[in-house]
């Protein structure tokens, strides 16, 4: 399945969400187009198969999962991706030098993480949220703080959501699910066991299945209503495996939060005021 966000993404984002799916020759292509953009844009089609070791077909095929008609608008999009990008400091190793190089590399992935959105996407999975009788949410493993992060927000505008931090609990709350009710997964990878049994127990009881992954084609997808994919802020899948960074999950699902207290209009803005009196009450004993 080729891509289907942003048409505007740049390559290296589609290259993070679609990594893990495609196949072996394809990932050895994104892998040489990685390793080095500047060259890769150097490339023909045919030198860049001889870099990966693999056949021309192979890149061409590479290019259209990726969204373009082929190899030459893929090649244009990866100059335009250069010609965009901020310089970079040269790397240091002292250790408020690395911790400035992270966070640098965060603010430059920033603009990918909405990459493979649209308007449609997002309005449908709000919508969802929002009329539910019922939210439960799952999530578990490194992706279960953002759950309960999730359901505190949501209960702070006023759509109050189940998050049990047991697997078991979880699974057996989305499997209690009515039609019309949500089952919330927050997954980084997709693929984890707990979260696709959740999944399915809760399509299987009838409820809306809404997903929140950082991989285009991970197994998770395929079980959702609506799917968001939020592309890892790690520059390469192997990276994502070493840091598993949840922090582009994070900041969308703030967000996200925001975008349903603006929909819920004077609903959302009198639950946020008195979440925040709360708050006030609580500091000020």
């Amino acid at each position: 399945m080729p891509w289907t966000g942003d048409p505007d993404a740049p390559v290296t984002a589609r290259i993070a969400a679609l990594e893990p799916s495609l196949q072996r020759s394809e990932r050895r292509v994104v892998a040489t187009v990685a390793e080095d953009l500047a060259a890769a844009v150097e490339c023909t089609a045919q030198e860049l198969a001889d870099r990966a070791g693999v056949g021309r077909a192979s890149v061409i095929r590479t290019a259209q999962t990726l969204g373009y008609d082929g190899y030459p608008q893929m090649r244009v999009a990866l100059a335009r991706e250069l010609a965009l990008a901020p310089s970079r400091e040269e790397a240091s190793d002292t250790v408020i030098g690395r911790l400035r190089g992270a966070v640098e590399q965060f603010g430059r992935s920033l603009p990918r993480l909405t990459s493979a959105l649209t308007e449609e996407l997002v309005e449908e999975f709000v919508a969802a949220v929002d009329a539910a009788p019922r939210v439960v949410v799952v999530a578990t493993g490194l992706s279960a703080p953002l759950g309960l992060d999730l359901a505190m927000r949501l209960g702070s505008a006023g759509r109050p959501a189940e998050y049990l931090p047991d697997a078991l609990a979880q699974q057996i709350a989305a499997g209690s699910l009515e039609p019309g009710s949500v089952c919330l997964v927050i997954s980084g990878s997709g693929a984890t066991a707990t979260s696709l049994d959740a999944a399915a127990a809760a399509r299987q009881a009838g409820a809306t299945v809404l997903v929140m992954t950082s991989f285009a084609r991970a197994p998770l997808v395929s079980r959702a209503d609506v799917a968001l994919v939020i592309p890892p802020v790690t520059e390469s899948f192997p990276d994502e495996l070493l840091h598993t960074s949840r922090a582009a999950l994070a900041l969308v699902i703030e967000t996200l939060v925001e975008v349903l207290v603006a929909r819920r209009g004077s609903r959302g803005w009198q639950a946020r005021a008195a979440a925040i009196a709360q708050v006030e009450k609580r500091l000020s004993e």
